[in-house]
């Protein structure tokens, strides 16, 4: 039994995405499958990996999700790092066949150009700030195993932004769920939050791979 002001059902927040239900139903463990997936299988990057995790801050902060805070960032922060670990291992595996593969209407060898020249020039920011990034957080590591970057460079830039993403949506869920006066603003608020933090680095990311893009083209 919930004993603060958040009601039981979000619903009317999470409908479209259905994070409620996963969390509420599937625990931490459900958790961390979702981040695994959306960070290590290509097939999985619709799954609503962003919203999970603010639900579970929420849960957290209600009672309803049985583990502490800490617990609940740490187990879903290793899981990040699994699952970038998997993508990456599928990427460098899949690699020398996908550089000798010819283009065809789903597959461009500009596309693999245009990933490593961006990696090597900011390739931190694709493995950091790119898990906030619904799709590119799934294929990120993917790439970065394709283009063989250096193994422990990897890890510190992928458990750096798995910190940061982690607890980035945790504690906000976990703020809003522990404040039940925000209650009647709570659909707005993770809108809002979403918004705010994603939409600057999708202008980014979007400018810098046009750059990227233009310049290979031009030095052909």
């Amino acid at each position: 039994m919930i004993q603060v002001g958040i009601p039981i059902n979000l619903n009317n927040i999470f409908s479209i995405f259905d994070a409620e239900s996963l969390v509420r139903y599937g625990g931490l463990l459900v958790v961390c499958l979702v981040v695994y997936g959306t960070t290590g299988l290509f097939f999985c990057f619709f799954l609503p990996s962003g919203a999970v995790l603010f639900a579970a801050g929420v849960f957290t902060a209600t009672g309803d999700l049985h583990n502490t805070l800490v617990t609940v960032c740490s187990s879903v922060i290793l899981a990040s790092v699994l699952g970038n670990i998997t993508g990456y291992w599928f990427g460098r595996e899949a690699g020398p066949l996908l550089y000798k593969r010819k283009d065809s209407r789903f597959f461009r060898q500009q596309h693999l150009k245009t990933a490593d020249a961006f990696y090597a020039k900011y390739g931190w920011l694709a493995l950091t700030a790119g898990l906030f990034l619904p799709i590119i957080r799934t294929f990120a590591p993917v790439i970065a195993g394709i283009i063989r970057l250096n193994f422990r460079r990897f890890i510190l830039l992928t458990f750096t932004g798995s910190l940061v993403w982690v607890s980035a949506f945790v504690l906000a869920g976990y703020f809003i769920g522990s404040r039940p006066l925000l209650k009647p603003w709570l659909k707005y608020i993770v809108i809002a939050f979403i918004l705010v933090v994603t939409l600057p680095l999708i202008i980014s990311v979007v400018r810098e791979l046009r750059k990227l893009s233009k310049g290979t083209r031009d030095n052909k």
